[in-house]
């Protein structure tokens, strides 16, 4: 392998047509030109005269507007960030000439596609099949690639290359030195894409097939995130047309993860994929009130959704009466007999309750039309939909199968013993049935302090009187945090589609995290779907995961430990310390480095802290607040620090982020996150003693 950049080449004259880098950013220039000449164009795209009606003339000027902004060319984004010359053109049996010269040879791998104004391509889209092979070619599968070149820029300046001759047997494996440097560069801001360092088996995750659900498990610094996003954008590439049908959507822990990732995608060109917290896709009603970890691990329970089903099943009631409809002289009657077997039918073929419910009065009706051609009329359609209309009929109905409102029938199953217990018999016992049941009923829905627990039960009746729309695809991240009830609610949103499901068992910090994958995807509704590990961490400095990974056998024993494949083995400190001000003065420290840096603290200590930040002079930001040149310092709570990512991190008395918690090994597991949350350095600061499990 070798490496060419401006520092060892800055004698060569710029306008040396044998200097490669002036040739490539010859090329860079005259891509930005064609991506700019494209915007141009579709920004004078007129359709006043093209659409038939306002609504579809709206429809087309959204798409263009769509598409003006996936053409922006962002200063500080390379257009390319590799080249591969091939040793035949793609598509050709290699009888046409393999100069390495021949342009059908070449294709520069960018974010997007950018074309000449003869429709010749001058960048090639990543998710491209030709694309591939960046990825994934090797020396002992070359993929017919020759070279492989890699960019380095500086501040959207192209400033180096690095070549791979992966059919040249005299040259050596290497690491890449330009793929180190774009892993280890400092982090300032939101989380970026990583489609410049996509490994192979991040890609092979990457452009798995839409039809198959796929679960990734992977430690901190793994990029799992990052595949599960760039998953996202291209299965958008490559079924587009059907995506754009049923809907994509990312789901993320909490509204701080969500803003540090919410610019990856349309980085990438993507601008539709909605973002949204499992809290969001259940806000039925407003959540005022919390649970204790007993009555949340009930409530979270998959055994939950059969108290509830039999809740709402409970409302049918036989019919003991005849229904008459009288039309004109006549009267036509329906014995309670009949009616009973229309019920009972209906209940036996397990449809959503308010589906039944309103094919209940057709039915009904149906049963007066049999008997109207008996007697010799020939009732039609219409004569069907108006005996279901009878106000008979709608009086039956309303007996038998009146509707339910979900929120109530939830208020009332926690807040009414007796009922509760009539359908949690077999269940729930009677301690379970006690830990949900509210002290103090509440006496409207309006009224009641809900819970985030709460309010996934109300998704889940919801459900049963009527069925969640699903979307075609869904990213579930951070999911090892998810209660059983939760996982129902993500599932029921993509019951026709698929699902990229990522999360880290070690990471599990609630009392009902997930114990294993298979536990999961069964309650998400997708047994059949394939797990993958990734356990190569481009992320956490060696020295800092080879501390974290002592509280795996404590926290996760089946789970192997993060093999850091970085070659800086990164900053790491242990530090006894008397007061918070000398807290403050490590963070002093760490921003007199290039990056970002993060405090992080048992929730507790954070207002303390925050007193001794301001007590030094030190601005800082909170969680979800994007960082800037001038202020690189987040305090974060360790309950929140799930996610996020810093150059350096000042972790605050490990010992008080385990006792903040309900039990020591979520406490463990909240530490494991804090720990493993830094890039390039981390410094632990303490009074009390080091849990002993960090040895």
């Amino acid at each position: 392998m070798s490496t060419r950049t401006d520092e060892l080449t800055h004698r060569a004259p710029e306008t040396d047509p044998d200097n490669p880098l002036t040739r490539e950013r010859a090329h860079l220039a005259a891509s930005r030109a064609a991506l700019r000449a494209m915007r141009e164009e579709a920004e004078s795209l007129d359709t006043s005269n093209v659409a038939a009606t306002w609504v579809s003339a709206e429809a087309l000027r959204h798409d263009i507007d769509q598409r003006i902004r996936a053409l922006a060319d962002l200063s500080d984004t390379p257009l390319f960030f590799g080249r591969l010359d091939y040793l035949n053109a793609p598509g050709t049996d290699g009888t046409e000439g393999t100069e390495e010269t021949d342009e059908a040879h070449r294709f520069y791998i960018g974010r997007r596609h950018v074309h000449d104004t003869g429709g010749d391509p001058m960048v090639v889209d990543w998710r491209a099949p030709v694309s591939q092979p960046f990825y994934r070619a090797s020396r002992r599968d070359p993929m017919d690639v020759a070279l492989r070149r890699r960019f380095g820029y500086t501040a959207g300046d192209l400033t180096a290359y690095e070549d791979e001759h992966l059919t040249d047997p005299a040259e050596a494996d290497t690491t890449s030195k330009l793929l180190q440097q774009e892993i280890e560069r400092p982090r300032v801001g939101p989380m970026r894409d990583i489609v410049a360092t996509i490994q192979p088996e991040q890609d092979e995750i990457v452009r798995s097939g839409l039809s198959g659900t796929v679960c990734v498990q992977g430690g901190p610094g793994t990029g799992k995130t990052a595949v599960g996003l760039h998953r996202v954008a291209y299965l958008l590439y490559a079924y587009r047309d059907r995506l754009a049908r049923t809907g994509t959507l990312v789901i993320g822990p909490n509204r701080s993860f969500l803003h540090y990732i919410e610019q990856v995608l349309p980085a990438l060109g993507e601008l539709e994929v909605k973002q949204a917290t499992v809290d969001d896709l259940v806000a039925h009603v407003e959540v005022r009130g919390a649970d204790d970890a007993a009555a949340a691990v009930v409530k979270g329970d998959a055994r939950m959704a059969e108290v509830l089903r039999r809740a709402v099943r409970s409302h049918v009631t036989l019919p003991t009466e005849p229904v008459v409809v009288v039309r004109g002289s006549r009267r036509w009657r329906v014995p309670a007999y009949e009616l009973e077997e229309i019920v009972r039918e209906l209940q036996a073929r397990g449809i959503r309750y308010g589906a039944a419910r309103e094919a209940l009065p057709q039915r009904i009706a149906h049963a007066v039309l049999v008997q109207m051609e008996r007697a010799g009329e020939a009732p039609d359609d219409r004569v069907q939909d108006a005996v279901a209309r009878n106000p008979a009929v709608k009086a039956a109905v309303k007996e038998i199968w009146p509707p339910v409102d979900p929120a109530k029938l939830v208020l009332r199953l926690l807040g009414d013993a007796e009922f509760l217990a009539a359908h949690a018999d077999g269940v729930l016992s009677e301690d379970e049935q006690r830990a949900i049941l509210w002290a103090k009923p509440a006496r409207s829905v309006r009224s009641a302090k809900w819970s985030a627990a709460d309010a996934v039960l109300i998704d889940e009746a919801t459900d049963l009187v009527q069925r969640t729309p699903s979307l075609g695809h869904v990213v579930l991240d951070e999911a090892q945090d998810l209660s059983p009830m939760q996982y129902r609610a993500v599932g029921r949103r993509c019951t026709t589609g698929s699902a990229t499901v990522l999360g880290d068992l070690a990471q599990g910090t609630t009392p009902w995290a997930t114990r294993s994958w298979e536990e999961a995807l069964a309650h998400l509704g997708k047994d059949e779907a394939v797990i993958e590990e990734l356990t190569a961490g481009f992320r956490v400095p060696t020295d800092v995961i080879a501390y974290a990974s002592r509280l795996l056998p404590h926290i996760a024993p089946g789970l192997a430990p993060v093999a850091s494949v970085r070659e800086n083995p990164g900053f790491f400190e242990i530090r006894t310390h008397t007061d918070d001000a000398e807290v403050a003065g490590a963070c002093e420290e760490l921003l007199g480095r290039e990056g970002s840096v993060g405090l992080i603290a048992a929730d507790a200590r954070v207002p303390a802290l925050a007193e001794a930040l301001a007590a030094a002079g030190i601005g800082h930001l909170g969680p979800g607040e994007e960082t800037t040149r001038e202020t690189r310092l987040t305090l974060v709570p360790a309950s929140l620090a799930k996610g996020l990512e810093y150059d350096y991190v000042v972790l605050d008395e490990p010992g008080a982020v385990v006792a903040g918690e309900p039990d020591e090994r979520t406490g463990l597991r909240r530490l494991y996150v804090a720990l493993t949350r830094a890039v390039s350095g981390l410094i632990v600061t303490h009074t009390a003693e080091l849990p002993p499990q960090l040895g």
